[in-house]
């Protein structure tokens, strides 16, 4: 009988709770409204995917967009305050900082091929932090799917939107809905669309794409 690792156990039963949530690995069936979103993606693009967790909606990204190059940035950190106790990085199902830790194992074991390839690469750092040091107009398009929080959604599209080229696509996923984060990325979508003339191009199934002006 083999016997898994113990990390390897905890993100087995993060995968299952979402997959029950979902209705399938994360809601990215064929059919699902974020791989409808990844089929209207540029192929052969330079992109982001801020907020990765266990990596499921990476693996999609490079399966259908077939990017150049794939930035995963999160900073699996396990987050303690009581606001976090239903997000999958805070209380008892986010665990602790040792799953956290675990995942992001789990994600640099997943892509390693890719890495070494040089078509992923993988950022443990705060998104606002790593927005920083990309070039701007860097991306072909961004999908925001970090910190639900108003705050924090807000620094992420500010922060990445002079990193995507002009009519480059920022994307993303909640939109519309209310969840723990008390409509976060609502409010905050709904404000940058309006200071930063971009094109609405589609809300459909929660998820949003813009498109920067050209």
């Amino acid at each position: 009988m083999v016997t898994r690792p113990p990390e390897e156990l905890a993100i087995g039963l993060f995968r299952k709770a979402l997959r029950r949530l979902s209705g399938g690995r994360y809601g990215h069936r064929r059919s699902s409204p974020r791989d409808r979103l990844l089929h209207a993606m540029p192929r052969g693009s330079v992109c982001a995917e801020i907020g990765v967790f266990a990596g499921d909606f990476s693996e999609r990204i490079l399966h259908v967009v077939r990017p150049a190059r794939l930035h995963l940035v999160d900073p699996w950190r396990y987050e303690t305050e009581p606001e976090y106790s239903s997000a999958w990085y805070g209380g008892t199902k986010g665990g602790s900082q040792a799953d956290m830790d675990a995942v992001y194992a789990s994600v640099c074991r997943r892509f390693a091929p890719q890495v070494q390839a040089g078509t992923v690469a993988i950022h443990r750092a705060s998104s606002v932090d790593e927005a920083a040091a990309f070039p701007d107009a860097y991306f072909d398009w961004v999908y925001v799917d970090g910190n639900h929080r108003y705050e924090f959604v807000k620094a992420d599209l500010e922060g990445y939107a002079s990193k995507v080229k002009p009519g480059g696509l920022i994307a993303g996923d909640d939109y519309q809905v209310v969840g723990w984060w008390e409509d976060g990325v609502t409010r905050a979508v709904d404000e940058f669309i309006a200071r930063s003339r971009c094109r609405v191009l589609s809300t459909a199934g929660n998820q949003f794409i813009l498109r920067r002006p050209g």
